[in-house]
């Protein structure tokens, strides 16, 4: 029985090799898989978490093997329905690089081929509701809701008040090149209906026109128990019913800033199902986001194990404050806090 289900689209991913800055000059592109909620379902699952991934996929080469590469990362995948009329979603990658020594970074550069795909055919007809059953969680995000109208009705359907329904949690994920055609606003209907929600300040402001920080958006979404509002290298605010907690994000040498959301969201999801303090919640959330930021792609990363998360989740303030996470660090390569010495000035 999983915990945690995730329910929403999957790509196929080819990222251009050879640090190339331009799709168009591509001559060799490496495989993987994409798409948020399958991201968080893959970190859940490396975290330790029973995970199930529920989405639809072509029957094509890509359909077989998108589901193999997210079924080896350990997550349940036998809720996954393939369509023989639709194909599976692809999307076309740099890698973007990192800083330079003006510190400039070289974001990666995209190209989705998702329209008319399988997953967009999803609605509450192709959607079995035992899929949750008994689950702890079940994840969504506003990706699926710009997908079609037969996504957003099921949306619709799985946020609205049910008896017995798990804690649902809703990760906003505003695209505008997805809503183009469509009002954001529905974005905010869906986050009012929902237990858990993430969203970035500067999402909030994009979609939905939120100025003056984390407590206009809270002012805006009253009705969650608990609203989590990230501030990029600023950190991270969450209001809940133990009252408003904000945690900083440790620095971080950015490799690849793809998915860093979405593991955010799995290291707060793992903090709450094993009980852990909202602090603790907001460190957790911030150290997967950085094992995201400092390796490449969207599942190609190694999340930080507990053991290494639970020790640098503990450090005082001041400690850290001072951490400094570059590329390795998750492995263990983590510098000690730099901290001056006895009796140089601070």
């Amino acid at each position: 029985m999983p915990e945690v289900v995730c329910l929403g689209e999957a790509l196929y991913v080819l990222t251009a090799e050879g640090g190339t800055a331009a799709l168009g000059d591509a001559t060799a592109f490496r495989p993987g898989a994409g798409g948020a909620e399958a991201n968080v379902a893959c970190a859940l699952a490396a975290l330790g978490h029973p995970v199930r991934w529920v989405s639809r996929l072509g029957t094509d080469d890509l359909g077989d093997r998108l589901l193999a590469l997210i079924s080896r990362h350990g997550v349940d995948v036998s809720r996954v329905t393939r369509d023989p009329r639709r194909p599976t979603g692809l999307y076309l990658r740099t890698a973007g690089r990192p800083a330079d020594g003006s510190g400039q970074r070289t974001a990666p550069r995209t190209a989705y081929y998702r329209a008319g795909s399988a997953a967009s055919a999803m609605s509450p007809g192709t959607v079995d509701a035992t899929a949750w059953a008994g689950a702890r969680v079940l994840h969504l995000t506003g990706i699926t809701a710009a997908l079609s109208d037969g996504c957003l009705a099921l949306l619709r359907r799985l946020t609205a008040p049910a008896p017995g329904r798990p804690l649902v949690s809703f990760d906003v994920n505003f695209r505008p090149a997805l809503w183009r055609d469509r009002d954001p606003g529905v974005l905010l209907d869906l986050a009012r209906r929902c237990d858990l929600v993430f969203v970035g300040e500067d999402e909030a402001a994009s979609a939905w026109g939120t100025t003056g920080g984390p407590r206009a958006v809270r002012a805006l979404l009253p009705e969650p128990a608990a609203l989590v509002v990230k501030q990029d290298a600023a950190g991270a605010t969450a209001f809940t019913a133990a009252g408003v907690e904000h945690r900083p994000a440790p620095a971080v040498e950015v490799t690849d800033p793809t998915g860093a959301g979405d593991a955010f969201a799995a290291g707060y999801l793992s903090a709450l199902l094993r009980g852990l303090p909202v602090a603790a919640r907001l460190r957790h959330g911030h150290l997967q986001a950085a094992a995201a930021l400092t390796s490449p792609g969207d599942l190609a990363r190694r999340p930080a194990p507990w053991a290494l998360a639970d020790g640098l989740c503990a450090l005082g303030d001041d400690d850290w404050a001072a951490l400094r996470l570059a590329p390795g660090w998750t492995t263990g390569g983590v510098p000690a806090p730099a901290r001056p010495a006895d009796g140089e000035p601070s």
